[in-house]
This record gives structure tokens, sequence and C-alpha cells, in this order.
């Protein structure tokens, strides 16, 4: 596949770009300062680009299979990443080209509840808040948009650096957490499944999660 990725020298993305050229993918790895290049591997085809700006974003899909948005805004910044899921959607309305984006937790719902979400549960570290919430208006500008094939993953609770197992569980709405009551997955492993949803589409204007 042609694989556009946005964010592609992130936390995420660079593990998403590794993923994706160890399956032998052609990579566009997308950052918005060519000072990055330096940072993204050797096979992928490095360029420059704003998710926010539809022009760059229509730009750099046409003639590509697939565009993964893994950005995740500087603290105090946290509405730049709404408008770069904006960005991406209007960009992609001109191509066609499917998206898939990596999201957060907090709008999951916690196991044995009656609907109540992440971001309200017990416990909610106040400074994950400003995050969390424009993860969930990035989710709501997915749901709203009526041209794009979008999928959107959320994460388990807990997503750090780590090993890569190959293995995790697939929900849809709600947290999955194991029999310690723990919601964790590596964001090896998250980039894992994320190919794997690029490679078998499952989910079309849906959202799904994934943990251990």
């Amino acid at each position: 596949m042609r694989i556009t990725v946005f964010g592609a020298a992130g936390n995420v993305g660079s593990r998403v770009v590794a993923e994706a050229l160890s399956r032998g993918h052609h990579v566009t790895a997308v950052v918005r300062d060519a000072a990055r290049f330096p940072e993204l591997p050797a096979a992928a085809e490095a360029r420059t680009g704003d998710a926010s700006n539809p022009d760059d974003v229509a730009r750099l899909s046409a003639g590509q299979d697939l565009v993964i948005g893994a950005t995740r805004p500087a603290p105090g910044s946290e509405r730049q990443l709404v408008a770069a899921t904006e960005g991406l959607l209007a960009g992609l309305a001109r191509t066609g080209v499917r998206l898939l984006l990596v999201g957060g937790a907090g709008s999951l719902t916690l196991p044995g509840t009656e609907g109540t979400t992440v971001i309200d549960g017990p416990g909610f570290p106040a400074d994950w808040r400003p995050i969390a919430l424009a993860c969930n208006d990035q989710l709501a500008a997915c749901r709203a948009d009526q041209e794009v094939d979008w999928a959107y993953l959320s994460p388990a609770a807990v997503l750090e650096p780590g090993e890569r197992t190959g293995r995790y569980r697939l929900g849809k709405d709600e947290l999955l957490v194991d029999a310690e009551g723990v919601s964790a997955i590596s964001m090896e492993d998250l980039s894992v499944a994320l190919l794997d949803e690029a490679e078998r589409p499952a989910h079309h204007r849906a959202r799904f999660t994934v943990a251990y």
C-alpha cells in the first residue's frame, strides 16, 4: 500500500511508520518542520506538510491508498488536534482517500457503569483533561463528517512505549481492561493494530479500541 502518515516523527507516528515499512508498504512520512527529516527512517519518503491545511492534505494524499493521522499537540496547544482533524477531513474529501486516526480514550465508557465515560470517571487526572477533551471533539468532528471513509482508534487508558508482542484485543466503545482491571497497550502494539486495520479494513466511519 501507499500510506501517508501525518505526525510521522512523534511517539506514536514514528512507530506507525516503522510498522508500515516492516510490512513492505511505501510510506510518505509527513512532518511540519523539515529539520525533523533526520529523525525519519531512510526508507520513508520525507515530506513537509500541515494536517490542519486541507491543501497540504490533498497534495500529500493524492494517489495514496490511506492516510494515517497520528499528530499530537504539545501541552497548551491541545485545540490544534481538532484543527488537524478538520484539515484532514477537508483535504481527504477532495481525494477520496481513507483516513485512520489515532485518537484518545477519554470518550470510551467504563465497564460496569451506566455509560460513564473515562474522562468523567473517578480519579481521571486533571492534567490529562485538556487533551482528552480535544480528543472528544476530534471524534465528534469525524462523526459529523459526511464524505470521508474514516476509522478512529481509541487506545487503552495507558499508552506507553514498550514491546511489540503482536497481540491485542479489539473493542468498540467500551474501555477494555484485563483481569486485574488494567487498561494498557504499548505504542508498538497500537501500531500493529492500526496496520492490521489498514490491511484488512473492518471499521468504516466508526470508532474502535484496542488493549491487552
